[in-house]
């Protein structure tokens, strides 16, 4: 199947639902699936982005822009998600968890609004991966239309170059618990943190990044091209990561990879996989 077939099956599995609530987050992802849905429905469809204390704030600042100037109806809804006790104490199961409270959110919404259906930005390509998030928003009703069309990752950013979408190269992300290792618990303090690290990094010009956070120590995962900016500024990189309270930074040698909290995990143990 051509990319342009696959784009007219998903225009057509789109058009086909009569109203779409999509879940936002202003990521290559659902960002094209909203401008697409937009396209299609134009006043039945609308973006959703859950605003919790996983996300960061410059990053929920930069969607509603994106939503601004592409004209993408948007509301943020809380999700507060430090409230609930069995996702603060970050079992392995944590992000399966996570994504059962999100859907019953969205659901919620979408039943006020009276619309037809949920979707979500999940594509071929994670499905190479294990994402209990997946499992979790499809036991809920919640579709995946890119699935649907057999789009993969880079047909998405494809598609999204060829639409003029600002965001067609931007890094995969994913929630700050993330960082987290499982059975430590998540709290605003740990979260900020690391917040606050991976944003500094950031300005250094460093794109695809994490800061994995155990216990007072900084495990910075990086690209082997981004490499030399840490090195060549290690002294400051040290100085601000302990005024945010780290006490020692490293260097993973490995270099950025998903899923990195997961290796320690049996491999029988599948529920809590993260990015």
């Amino acid at each position: 199947m051509t990319l342009s077939d696959k784009q007219k099956q998903l225009k057509a599995t789109i058009a086909g639902k009569g109203s779409m609530l999509v879940a936002y987050s202003g990521g290559v992802d659902s960002t094209l699936l909203a401008d697409i849905a937009h396209e299609m429905l134009q006043e039945k469809m609308r973006c959703v982005l859950l605003d919790s204390e996983v996300v960061p704030r410059a990053a929920v600042s930069d969607a509603k822009k994106l939503a601004g100037d592409l004209g993408l109806p948007l509301e943020v809804i809380s999700l507060p998600l430090l409230e609930d006790g069995i996702f603060c104490s970050n079992p392995d199961n944590r992000c399966y968890h996570c994504k059962k409270i999100s859907s019953q959110a969205l659901k919620k919404r979408a039943g006020e609004l009276g619309f037809a259906c949920i979707a979500d930005g999940m594509n071929v390509s994670d499905l190479g991966e294990h994402r209990p998030g997946l499992q979790a928003s499809t036991e809920e009703g919640i579709i995946h239309p890119f699935i649907e069309a057999a789009i993969t990752k880079l047909d998405i950013r494809a598609i999204a170059q060829d639409r003029g979408l600002p965001v067609w190269q931007k890094p995969s992300a994913a929630c700050l618990s993330s960082r987290i290792p499982y059975g430590n618990p998540i709290t605003r303090e740990n979260l900020g943190m690391i917040e606050v690290a991976e944003a500094y990094l950031s300005d250094l010009g460093i794109g695809q990044l994490r800061v994995r956070l155990h216990g007072t120590v900084a495990r910075i995962e990086v690209h082997n091209e981004d490499r030399d900016k840490i090195l060549g500024n290690t002294a400051a990189i040290v100085q601000e990561f302990r005024e945010i309270g780290f006490h020692y930074v490293t260097l993973d040698l490995e270099g950025y990879r998903t899923g990195s909290m997961d290796e320690v995990l049996e491999p029988a143990d599948e529920k809590g996989r993260q990015q």
